[in-house]
């Protein structure tokens, strides 16, 4: 009899852990979705995991009515949250670009869920409360919930997003909900009621997900297709970000997280604007930075100045930086730049190692992405500034991409005002580029007395900028702003106005 109890209390707890593991695991891929689609994933995955955990505490409530049948109610639960949690990303990618209310369903399949979860708890302790002290079944399911959860958090930006990609992921830990299910009915078959009914339901649930994981692949590209309105030909999912590579007639685009990065068409705009401002004018280029710009475009263009002597590239995503020394359709646009021995390629957080880097630097060229999240705005921080400062010569030029002075007026005037507070010359410029539309950088130096259309340098070939830096610097009134704030690490009032600006498109 107590080996038969410990059985059954084990099964149970494994049953917890594994819901709580799951649970967490399709809140997490809900998440990463949601940013991936909608943008802003500090706000998304905020949102998300409160209606989960507020849902959690709803199916808790409705616990207590359920009062028959609480075996057979606990399996048909775990069943319930392998079918529905493993499917949601299928659902979410499909859907994305079909329905309107996209973020309802969303939002609605994380409700689900939780309210699921949250019945687990209360209904095993309700199973076991005549079988084990109290005292230990508290502390036993909740020892299994937490660790559950830990796992979960754990395993999900090192081993699953990076080796399943997110789709397969839900579609795995729904196939290992439903597994604990079937040992569930086969193990107990003698407390459950209508067993052969229960373990049909959990089989048939377990070839569907099956069968969607073998698809999974056509499914996704079916979603990206009408995504991007393009032929797709190139995905890649890296711990940090999804790279998709599309091809239309003669123009290529890569999308980070479902953001246009560049244009093959155009791409040649932004990047002689980025770069050839700050090198044409330096005092000394023999060491480069480039800061982001894991595509290697930007230090195509730096290697066009023969008396660049090293480049240093830091990109925080390495799958970024091998995709464009190994892939030959990028290579052929960044013209290898990569894998040229000038170049040193670092794959680490800028952040950080700004902090720790001894080496001083003649150019730098800060190509992050948009400041769309609190961990991306951190690089745009006076915090930031002040540290890049330390590893400039006296005399160096730096250019930053800030972003559209027309469509984010008050986040291109905050970069660049928060600039003005370290680097003691600083200005403002934007061009046209087709993709974008306009878009500014902000051009500053260490040195005060620097002068910005001092050309020292020049190089030929390029197609758009041609030295004339003194018409890039005239701003219209509709891409002036007034009254804008620093962005503090600690305040970061970028984020908002970046948020406030960009979501009304």
């Amino acid at each position: 009899m107590v080996k038969k109890l410990l059985k059954f209390e084990v099964l149970l707890l494994l049953a917890v852990f594994t819901i709580a593991t799951c649970g967490l695991v399709y809140e997490l891929v809900a998440g990463t979705l949601a940013s991936y689609l909608l943008g802003d994933s500090v706000k998304q995955f905020s949102f998300i995991i409160g209606v989960y955990l507020f849902s959690m505490g709803i199916g808790s409530y409705f616990s207590k009515f359920i009062r028959k049948n609480l075996l057979n109610t606990f399996v048909e639960i775990e069943i319930l949250v392998g079918l529905i949690g493993g499917l949601s990303s299928v659902l979410l990618f499909v859907l994305f670009e079909s329905v309107y209310y996209f973020q309802f369903i969303l939002y609605f399949l994380v409700f689900i869920t939780g309210c699921l979860v949250g019945l687990e708890i209360p209904l095993l302790m309700n199973i076991l409360k005549d079988k084990v002290k109290f005292r230990d079944l508290v502390s036993n399911v909740f020892t299994f919930d937490y660790i559950g959860a830990l796992l979960a958090s754990i395993l999900f930006p090192l081993v699953l997003v990076p080796q399943l990609g997110i789709m397969r992921t839900s579609l795995f830990f729904g196939m290992i909900n439903i597994s604990i299910a079937i040992v569930l009915c086969v193990v107990l078959k003698k407390e459950l009621k209508n067993q052969g009914l229960l373990q049909a339901k959990a089989i048939l649930s377990f070839i569907i997900l099956v069968a969607v994981f073998i698809f999974s692949e056509q499914i996704l590209s079916y979603s990206e297709s009408k995504l991007y309105g393009e032929n797709i030909v190139y995905t890649h999912a890296t711990p940090y970000q999804r790279i998709v590579l599309t091809h239309n007639k003669s123009d290529y685009r890569l999308y980070l997280n479902n953001n246009l990065q560049f244009s093959s068409k155009d791409e040649y705009r932004y990047h002689e604007a980025l770069v050839h401002p700050a090198m044409s004018v330096a005092k000394k280029v023999d060491n480069v930075l480039v800061m982001g710009g894991g595509d290697g475009l930007a230090v195509r263009e730096i290697l066009k100045y023969k008396d660049v002597k090293s480049i240093t590239l830091v990109d925080l995503d390495e799958g970024m930086t091998k995709l464009f020394e190994t892939n030959k359709i990028l290579t052929d646009f960044n013209g290898s730049s990569l894998t040229n021995p000038k170049v040193t390629v670092i794959n680490s957080d800028a952040y950080i190692w700004a902090k720790t880097c001894k080496k001083q630097f003649d150019v730098a060229i800060i190509d992050f992405p948009d400041p769309s999240n609190y961990s991306l705005g951190k690089l745009y921080s006076l915090n930031f500034y002040r540290t890049l400062q330390h590893i400039l010569t006296p005399d160096a030029v730096v250019t930053i991409q800030t972003t559209s002075p027309y469509f984010a007026p008050k986040s291109f005037w905050c970069i660049n005002k928060t600039v003005a507070q370290i680097l003691p010359k600083t200005d403002a410029y934007h061009v046209y580029v087709p993709s974008f539309g306009e878009w500014g950088y902000t051009i500053a130096s260490n040195n005060p007395s620097a002068g910005f259309n001092n050309v020292r340098r020049k190089v030929e070939g390029l197609r758009f900028y041609n030295y004339d830096y003194s018409k890039l610097s005239v701003f219209s009134k509709d891409m002036v702003a007034d009254e804008i704030e620093i962005n503090r690490l600690d305040n970061q009032i970028l984020v908002r106005y970046f948020d406030e600006e960009w979501g009304k498109l």
